[in-house]
């Protein structure tokens, strides 16, 4: 589904990414650990196609396509979702009105008729279940006076709207609480398929619990330093990552 190829990445001049490969396969949820700096958000934000990112050498595949040459939105639409670490408030731009216009942009890509407004607001009702949304927070601006639960469980909730064949969740456990962790990660998991693939951005365990990864990165310093199983995080959880660098 997505295989990164030799990725070197900078911003404002400065080299972040310097020569990441990875593959996902179709069904896979990929878990990506490391320190704060280490290039985890500048890979999401490259994938996806974040203008203040320049890309200096590699290539980006997905389901056979080059990324690089498509622009942010074509991205979205070829499949591809980001959950922010902080989702932004969008004043006057109703949830309703928001998810409507980008999942008929997304069906318009694909060469399919506009949902109905009927139709659009039974799928909202149905995915709105999902993730445990309220309906006065549906019907609200796009975050605004959002909890950082709720913020996330919106995040989910659009992810289940669109429907993506890849989903990249950046940090979406950061200041949860217990309970809005579960919330949001039991509707990541009732939202998973053979089909669709994951990569989930985190500094810890915790999340993992509830996600159960099949594969487990660490990048320190722009670079995948190693790759295992779930059991890897564990011993992350327990030792951090000075053990990874004295190993390189």
């Amino acid at each position: 589904m997505l295989e990164i190829i030799d990725l070197h990445a900078s911003i404002n001049g400065k080299e972040i990414l310097k020569g990441i490969n990875l593959t996902v396969r179709e069904g896979e949820v990929h878990a990506l650990m490391g320190q704060n700096g280490a290039g985890k958000s500048t890979l999401s934000n490259v994938i996806v196609g974040h203008p203040s990112y320049e890309v200096t050498q590699g290539k980006i595949l997905f389901n056979g396509k080059d990324l690089l040459e498509l622009k942010p939105e074509d991205r979205a639409h070829e499949g591809i979702f980001l959950s922010f670490q902080q989702p932004v408030e969008i004043p006057g731009v109703s949830m309703v009105n928001f998810m409507r216009a980008a999942l008929n942009a997304k069906r318009k890509y694909q060469g399919l008729e506009p949902l109905s407004a009927g139709d659009f607001l039974k799928l909202m009702r149905e995915k709105r279940r999902i993730v445990e949304l309220d309906n006065k927070l549906a019907n609200r601006s796009v975050n605004e006076g959002f909890s950082g639960g709720e913020k996330k469980r919106n995040e989910i909730f659009q992810m289940a709207m669109l429907e993506p064949t890849l989903s990249i969740l950046d940090e979406t456990d950061s200041g949860l609480d217990v309970d809005a962790l579960r919330i949001v990660a039991e509707g990541f998991n009732k939202l998973r398929t053979p089909q669709t693939s994951a990569i989930v951005i985190t500094h810890y365990q915790r999340l993992l619990d509830y996600l159960k990864p099949d594969v487990v990165h660490v990048l320190l310093a722009g670079r995948i330093v190693k790759t295992a199983g779930p059991e890897l995080a564990f011993e992350i959880e327990k030792r951090g990552f000075d053990w990874i660098k004295e190993e390189q």
